[in-house]
This record gives structure tokens, C-alpha cells and sequence, in this order.
């Protein structure tokens, strides 16, 4: 298991300097944002020479690229925005490929129309899950021409609130380049230790052997989010429960400042 970071976590838009900083706090492998690289997040086209000189700061900080962000709002009530960011999705996938890049990272979305990560009381009608995963095909269409996996991540505000949704999707969608991002703090809103312990051990387990990344952020027993090793995830018990499941794959933070981030990444190496 490798421990990465956003590459957003650092300021820049040039990608031999923001690799140089995850390298710099400790960090092996990173999850990327081409707004690192001087574009947009969902970009309507990806230059060559950006292209270039992602992989040739990859290649000089010697930081692998393990994903690539993807994220828009796949149950967005409008279907034109939807169709909008599907067109960037599809720019994002080619990018990813061409950077040799496995994984791009995606948002099943909500029904609140100003904020994809934000939650809304429509986001349990039938119509919400149906309209996001008509999205999810086409997303896998690209992905599928492209030899790219595609990762959701269970989020309270989102479609897919839980492990068992997203196994639910992936059920549905019966592509085997749908996988999940598993983030441990996504997982509840508001609990003790012992419940997010419990949370979280249930969907490691229901989601094993279907995990293509995991995220290492933390939660507060009120709900407040935090920096990883600070609430009351065990990360301990998180990771080993990971490592039993089979899972080898990057094990990456965020919500962290730039100052905490050689710390973190000392915690997260002595776990793995």
C-alpha cells in the first residue's frame, strides 16, 4: 500500500513544482487535479505540451500518478449541465490515458444544483439514482474505449451514500471498470468511535475486492471533518482491515493545510 496525497493540497499550477512539494512532505503517489498543471479541473481540451509536462515532472519528483480527478455532478436536476460536464469527463478520461494514468475519480452527485457535494432532500427519489445512472453508462462507455477505470465514492450528500449503494451501482452497471474510492470519514455523519469503527469495518468488508483507492481523511465525533489521525476514524484498524480485504492499492489524503502534510504523511507510512 502506497500513501499519496491530493497534488491539490499545494499551491501551483505547474506540475514539476506542486510534484515537487508532494515529494518534498513525504509522499510517494498522488491523486492529480490538471488545475495543478494551469487548466481547469474539467478542461474543454488538454494541450500536448500539458500533457508532456505532467509526465516529465512525474517522472523527475518521482511521484506516480494513481488518479486523476474527474469530478462533476452525474444527478445534476439539468440535464444540459449534465451533458456539459460528461463532454469534460470524456476530455479528463483521454488525458488520463495518456498519462498512463488508471483511475479517474468521480462524483455521483446530488440534486442540488449549486454544489455537487452538497446534499438535497431530492437525492432519495427514484428519479435522482435513475438520472445518475444513466450518466454512469456513457461515463463508462468512455472509459471502457480508453482502458480506464472509473471510481465513486460513497458520500452522505451524494447519490451513492453508502458501501452498499455503490455495490449496488456497480451491479447494475455490470462493468468491471466501475470500481469505488473508499473514503472511511464519508462513511457516517455523526458518531462515537465505536459505531464509526463498526461503519467502517462493515464496508471495507461489503465492498472487498471492488476498492480501487482509499481516501484518509478524518471526522469528528459532531461531524466536522478533519485531518487524518485527529477525529475519531481508527485509521489503524481501517487500514489492516484494508490489508486483509486484499487491497493494494494507494491509500491518499486530503482536507489537509499545506503545514500538516509531512505529518500526516509520517502517520499514514506507519500504518501501511
Amino acid at each position: 500500500m502506497q500513501v499519496g496525497v491530493f497534488a491539490k493540497t499545494f499551491p501551483g499550477s505547474e506540475p514539476v513544482g506542486v510534484l515537487a512539494a508532494v515529494r518534498d512532505a513525504g509522499f510517494a503517489v498522488t491523486q492529480f487535479n490538471l488545475a495543478c498543471a494551469g487548466l481547469p479541473s474539467m478542461p474543454d481540451a488538454v494541450p500536448d505540451d500539458a500533457i508532456s509536462a505532467i509526465a516529465a515532472a512525474s517522472n523527475a519528483c518521482g511521484v506516480a500518478l494513481v488518479a486523476l480527478s474527474g469530478t462533476y455532478n452525474m444527478a445534476h436536476p439539468d440535464r444540459t449541465v449534465r451533458d456539459d460536464g460528461l463532454r469534460r469527463l470524456g476530455v479528463v478520461i483521454k488525458a488520463a490515458a495518456d498519462l498512463s494514468v488508471p483511475l479517474v475519480t468521480l462524483c455521483t452527485g446530488t440534486r442540488n444544483a449549486d454544489d455537487h457535494w452538497a446534499h438535497h432532500p431530492d437525492n432519495a427519489d427514484p428519479s435522482a439514482w435513475a438520472d445518475m445512472a444513466s450518466e454512469m453508462e456513457k461515463a463508462l462507455q468512455l472509459a471502457e474505449c480508453q482502458g480506464i477505470d472509473l471510481g465513486i465514492e460513497p458520500e452522505q450528500a451524494n447519490i451513492v451514500t453508502s458501501a452498499s449503494d455503490a455495490m449496488r451501482l456497480i451491479a447494475e452497471m455490470g462493468s468491471k471498470r466501475l470500481r469505488i474510492v473508499l473514503d472511511p470519514a464519508n462513511l457516517f455523519e455523526q458518531a462515537s468511535p465505536a459505531d464509526a469503527r463498526a461503519i467502517v469495518a462493515a464496508a471495507v468488508e461489503t465492498t472487498a475486492g471492488h476498492v480501487a483507492m482509499a481516501h484518509a481523511k478524518d471526522r469528528f465525533a459532531d461531524g466536522r471533518f478533519g485531518t487524518a489521525g485527529q477525529g475519531i476514524v481508527n485509521f489503524p484498524d481501517f487500514v489492516a482491515r484494508l490489508e486483509v480485504s486484499g487491497f493494494d492499492g494507494a491509500l491518499v489524503t486530503h482536507g489537509l493545510s499545506v503545514d500538516e502534510a509531512p505529518e500526516v504523511a509520517r502517520f499514514l507510512r506507519g500504518l501501511v
